[in-house]
């Protein structure tokens, strides 16, 4: 039993001794955190940023949008049978810019932010009709067509967000200005009478509003990666609709 006994204070003596001799390592002293940043972020100040995104657009197009053009064809017999338009839809991918500014209280953030997007959006809504005669012949074909196309968008925004960690979801509303190009084309043909086709083409600023939802991610040092979604309405002479995804990366200073 003494022996037993004098054994087992040995042991004890020489495991203290090892582990006095063991290196003071990180992890064993639990700092080592599974977050993507070891501190709590500020996210006050400045940041600049760029992104990419992708999107759909749906055109809300008159139905009598060429009407001015199509008076300018005269008929050489019964009246041309022209038909209307409908909606254009169209999708595309974009890049830009970002640059704001963050106000923090505790975990609530509030900023406001300038974004910029260039797009490359062009939908086109086209029709055809056909003019019979009285033995249901074909006499006359017509066509009409409209191309809206949307590009460089910029908008002003307020930002709402809570700070989680190194996570910032938010919220945003705000303007959108940008610039929309309207391309009309109508022809019609009756036997041998070949008209040539009209055109019209209209570019000007239009205006809106835009919300969505995002979040904001801080990975290093004023280093973050951003997700978003932006619901975007231009109200201009034909309403747009956009929805896009974005990410982007950006530098918090």
């Amino acid at each position: 039993m003494r022996r037993l006994l004098l054994a087992a204070v040995m042991l004890g003596t020489v495991s203290a001794a090892h582990a006095a001799d063991m290196p003071d390592l990180p992890f064993l002293r639990g700092s080592f955190t599974d977050g993507l940043t070891s501190a709590r972020p500020n996210w006050q100040g400045y940041y600049v940023g760029g992104q990419g995104d992708y999107g759909t657009v749906t055109s809300k197009i008159s139905s009598s949008i060429n009407s001015d053009l199509q008076s300018t064809f005269v008929t050489p017999g019964p009246s041309y049978n022209w038909q209307p338009l409908a909606a254009a839809q169209s999708s595309a991918a974009g890049y830009g810019a970002f640059a704001g500014y963050n106000g923090q209280w505790d975990d609530v953030v509030l900023g406001i932010e300038a974004n910029y997007i260039h797009s490359g959006f062009k939908s086109m809504s086209s029709s055809a009709g056909l003019t019979y005669n009285n033995a249901n012949q074909v006499i006359a074909t017509t066509g009409s067509a409209a191309v809206v196309g949307l590009s460089d968008f910029g908008s002003l925004r307020a930002r709402a967000a809570y700070a989680w960690g190194c996570f910032l979801p938010y919220a945003f509303i705000g303007g959108v200005v940008g610039s929309q190009t309207v391309d009309r084309y109508a022809y019609a043909s009756a036997g041998s009478l070949q008209t040539p086709t009209t055109f019209a083409t209209k570019s000007k600023l239009v205006y809106g509003y835009s919300a969505g939802l995002g979040i904001d991610v801080m990975v290093v040092g004023g280093l973050f990666l951003r997700a978003e979604y932006e619901y975007q309405r231009v109200t201009a002479d034909i309403e747009s609709n956009v929805n896009t995804v974005r990410a982007g990366v950006g530098y918090k200073f």
